[in-house]
């Protein structure tokens, strides 16, 4: 109940990334019941229907990477002095995050049923002159049990990882500029993207049996898809050493005040910024990549309506989470900005330094981007 009530009277722009985080779940949860809706009607097909569940996982990992987030930058679960004498200790914050997230992806889940339902034709008839009926297999029962399984996969995985993400910490806390460090995930990072970009490479060559997508995206070898996941998560392990690596480049040659100061904060946030960064850096890539493979063929016949769903739900929910990152560290660098504005920095300043620090990160990101993409695409359209 209490979390119910700080949901109702938080600020219109927190309301705002929870109701992104429930349309996201929305449609997660319209994607897991036409996979459960193509097995119900193709009792046959196992494998793929297990197949088309499997590939259900990415958009969910976005949808809780982005739940997780947005349960990080909620001021109502953010410690404050005095909450502690009335039960609001940090243990009770957490479960309050973790239950807020859950009534999000909840609300989501339901929306997802209900239209569902509704194209099916179970609550006012079949839509549309019934076009969605034969991919949503209108003509067979729908197990109620199973749907509300799949539909309490991510309210149940998007709490459970808040509750993680904000649970309390024991211990020392780290030295002020522990954190500029170089991130020990950058060598692993470059090693799984090679592993993987070899992985595509050799299944790219030698062929091999077609991993069917939601919505009739067929025909790419199962290696390839494989070395493109290590690829990915190359990518999302290295993304906070070339975090720290673009900070560094900013302070080389003699640098002024400014780009001390945006190489400084670079460093500083790398493991905030650099992991989503490399995510959306994949996620890009392999958008990149399908559409160097498939844009010279017949891409009706490739992209089917779920998986430009899926794809789009991915896409959103890495970009959200990247520009939840740059807020929450914008809001853990306002005692700094207090302490320059009282210094009498001008505002000018500040304002160069975020420029140079979006310039530093496109110029690195990009290319690595266009490359990756680029690579991953060769094997399949050599």
């Amino acid at each position: 109940m209490l979390a119910l009530r700080l949901v109702r009277g938080s600020h219109p722009l927190v309301q705002l990334r929870r109701l992104l985080v429930a349309a996201a779940a929305a449609g997660v949860g319209f994607l897991l019941l036409c996979t459960l809706g193509y097995a119900a009607g193709h009792p046959e097909h196992s494998a793929a229907s297990v197949l088309r569940l499997l590939w259900c996982a990415l958009p969910i990992a976005a949808t809780v990477q982005f739940a997780v987030a947005v349960a990080r930058t909620d001021p109502a679960t953010r410690p404050r002095p005095g909450l502690s004498a009335i039960g609001l200790g940090p243990a009770r914050l957490t479960a309050i995050a973790a239950a807020s997230t859950a009534v999000a992806c909840t609300l989501g889940s339901t929306v997802a049923l209900l239209v569902y339902l509704h194209l099916r034709g179970a609550l006012t008839g079949l839509p549309f002159d019934g076009a969605a009926a034969g991919l949503l297999a209108a003509d067979r029962p729908l197990p109620l049990a199973a749907a509300l399984t799949l539909l309490a996969i991510v309210p149940v995985a998007g709490a459970t990882a808040a509750g993680l993400a904000l649970r309390p910490r024991t211990g020392t806390p780290a030295p002020e500029g522990a954190a500029r460090p170089l991130p020990n995930g950058l060598p692993w990072g470059i090693a799984l993207v090679a592993v993987g970009l070899a992985v595509e490479t050799y299944a790219g060559r030698g062929g091999g049996e077609g991993v069917a997508l939601p919505g009739r995206f067929d025909g790419s070898p199962g290696g390839v898809l494989a070395g493109w996941i290590l690829t990915a998560a190359g990518l999302a392990l290295a993304g906070p050493g070339l975090t720290h690596l673009c900070g560094r480049l900013l302070q080389t040659a003699r640098p002024g005040a400014v780009r001390l100061l945006a190489g400084r904060v670079l460093m500083d946030e790398a493991t905030r910024i650099g992991r989503p960064l490399g995510v959306v850096c994949a996620v890009l890539s392999g958008t990149l990549a399908a559409a160097t493979v498939y844009g010279s063929g017949d891409g009706g016949t490739a992209f089917g309506p779920l998986t430009g769903l899926g794809a789009g739900v991915v896409l959103a929910c890495t970009t959200a989470t990247l520009l939840t990152a740059a807020l929450e560290s914008r809001q853990c660098r306002a005692h700094t900005v207090e302490a320059l504005a009282r210094l009498g920095a001008p505002p000018t300043v500040l304002r160069t330094a975020a420029l140079l620090r979006a310039g530093a990160l496109l110029a690195v990101f990009l290319p690595l981007t266009w490359l990756i993409g680029e690579l991953a695409a060769l094997p399949l359209t050599a």
